[in-house]
């Protein structure tokens, strides 16, 4: 594996000093570079316990017509990077035709990845394959187990990708996961096979799949025995309300605080987390005739089960005090004494899926891992309202929630746009748009990324360093965005180390793994310039080119005619002086400001 080994071909002062005249020309005054995240103002909080209907925007037109530029837009947001083939197939079906088309495709399952890897190996269950299976699945194209199968589901698996941020599991410093890939995968297919059902059964599926159970500590949770010193953990209470579903503090449908007599209110308290924490007791492994056994294997069937309950071990003596809220079907959202383990859990999710904050904090976050991070209060609004109710009476409707998002006026019209919109892309998902864009491949299927990803890029799937994610929905960084009262979530990642390893990593990528290297290991993911070279001798329609894959047409007339100028200086008179032209272009704009914000 190559690692920053940088060539001598490229490795000059050249491409960094012109990024950094586009930096200093682009964000020489410091609002420029948030201008792109940050709403007309900051949200307010709004004293309405009863607040009317967020306004309705300008609807899009019936028979829009979508140019490259708006489609790869779209594509940006919905899938792990736009390609010409997506690009034609919106144009062909419209955008609501290719989210249908999207939900019909069949699920790619990493559990299936994993099993046809181990058995191509003789049985090994390794760590790494479902970081392979992740990138198949985000990147595309067919599966080298069963070349009969194309994964096609982008959708699917890019709103499973947002879950995963969301309700977090990791095994970056967990023994028992980082043991258990069988596990893990079944638990990232679970959050895909949810991403356009109901959030409902997302809730109870993520509840009680064995990762979460012990990540979270619910499994083998115990009733409370004062002889012993036994209490009930509070871990999985507390964060499947502060993270999960309805967070810390009361919401108005638009996603603003509630105010009761000008202050916030607290969502639940403290016996709200004991109460659901002695809900979640008496869980343990499938098949268990013990209460605290443990599969050693791996592969154990009881890993990708949910988890079952032992009664002697629930918590049912116990009246239990759940979350209180306005049309609560419990009264006063205390669950009777006398339940057991099964109806004590469904009772308890019920109570946290029809909570009024559902909606505006699920939604909001969704928004800001697909479009933007600052989104309106009308936008975060009008998606609610669609989790609320999809047209049809169904509540948590994830595949409405999904449309709502990216067909949202604000999503998809720039002149219904606020002033201030956009997001910071996540390294993993710059990484990810390079390879498709581009049809990297390796000649193995498998991949060289899973020991060196995390170094270079700052994350890589279900790997946070904790349940709060690689960076917080409401990180703000010092300086004027804290001013502004913006968030800035995936600028959590941009550390003084991160920042140049990011780019030494794409850089990597781009100049020394490619098609066409003679010595690349069969693992290495090399990206194919072969679409791109004919243009290498027309910067002008090069750069164009590459405008619409990676920026949606939005490139400003200053970088394009700083770039033209960089390309039109280098000799192309050899087929090696043309590939490095590709190559700085590539270089230069992933390393832009004007990329690095998608608008």
């Amino acid at each position: 594996m190559r690692w920053i080994a940088l060539r001598a071909g490229w490795a000059t002062v050249w491409p960094r000093l012109l990024v950094l005249l586009l930096v200093l020309g682009m964000v020489s005054v410091p609002d420029r570079w948030w201008r792109a995240l940050s709403p007309p103002s900051a949200p307010k909080a709004v004293a309405n316990a009863a607040k009317p209907a967020p306004p309705k925007s300008k609807p899009l037109p019936a028979q829009l017509v979508i140019d490259d530029a708006a489609a790869a837009n779209f594509l940006a947001q919905a899938t792990f990077g736009p390609t010409w083939d997506d690009i034609a197939r919106v144009q062909q079906l419209g955008y609501t035709g290719w989210i249908d088309e999207q939900v019909a495709a069949p699920l790619s399952s990493q559990l299936r990845f994993v099993h046809a890897a181990s058995a191509a190996s003789g049985g090994d269950m390794r760590r790494e394959w479902r970081i392979d299976a992740w990138f198949l699945h985000a990147m595309g194209g067919r599966d080298p187990f069963d070349p009969q199968v194309v994964h096609r589901d982008q959708l699917r698996q890019r709103v499973a990708f947002a879950l995963s941020e969301i309700l977090v599991i990791s095994d970056a410093n967990s023994d028992l996961l980082g043991n258990a890939p069988h596990s893990v995968t079944d638990y990232y297919d679970t959050l895909a096979r949810g991403a356009f059902g109901n959030f409902r059964q997302l809730l109870q599926d993520v509840t009680l799949h064995p990762s979460m159970g012990l990540y979270l500590s619910m499994m083998q949770n115990q009733k409370p025995d004062p002889v012993r010193n036994i209490r009930p953990d509070e871990n999985y209470a507390r964060e499947v309300l502060q993270l999960f579903s309805v967070g810390l503090l009361r919401l108005n449908p638009d996603g603003t605080p509630l105010l009761e007599n000008g202050r916030t209110v607290p969502t639940y308290s403290q016996e709200t987390v004991k109460g659901f924490a002695h809900v979640f007791t008496g869980w343990t492994f499938d098949g268990c005739r013990e209460f605290d056994c443990y599969y050693y294997d791996s592969d154990a069937p009881a890993w990708v089960k949910p988890m079952q309950n032992h009664a002697a071990y629930h918590a049912s003596a116990q009246a239990k005090q759940l979350l209180d809220y306005p049309g609560v079907a419990l009264a006063g959202g205390v669950l009777p004494a006398g339940g057991d383990g099964p109806s004590d859990l469904r009772a308890a999710l019920d109570n946290i899926f029809q909570h009024p904050n559902v909606g505006p904090y699920i939604g909001r976050q969704l928004i800001q891992r697909l479009v933007t991070s600052n989104p309106s209060p009308a936008y975060v609004g009008r998606v609610s309202a669609r989790f609320n109710n999809n047209g049809q009476g169904v509540r948590g409707d994830m595949k409405a929630v999904v449309s709502a998002i990216l067909l949202d006026p604000e999503a998809r019209d720039a002149g219904q746009r606020p002033a201030h919109f956009g997001k910071v892309r996540e390294p993993l998902l710059r990484l990810t748009h390079l390879w498709r864009a581009l049809k990297a491949r390796s000649e193995s299927g498998f991949m060289d990324e899973f020991w060196t990803i995390g170094y270079g890029m700052g994350q890589a799937p279900l790997y946070s360093p904790s349940v709060f994610n690689f960076f917080s929905p409401t990180y703000s960084p010092v300086g004027e965005p804290a001013q502004q009262g913006l968030a800035a979530p995936e600028l959590q990642l941009a550390t003084d180390y991160m920042l140049p390893g990011n780019e030494g990593y794409l850089g990597t990528k781009i100049y020394e793994i490619f098609v066409g290297v003679p010595d690349l290991s069969p693992h290495e993911v090399a990206i194919d310039l072969s679409s791109e070279l004919p243009y290498a001798t027309r910067p002008a329609d090069l750069i164009q080119r590459l405008n619409i894959l990676f920026l949606s047409g939005q490139m400003s007339s200053r970088m394009r005619t700083v770039l033209v100028q960089r390309l039109n200086g280098m000799p192309a008179d050899t087929a090696e002086e043309r590939r490095v032209r590709v190559q700085e272009a590539l270089y230069i704009i992933f390393n832009s400001p004007e990329y690095v914000v998608q608008k």
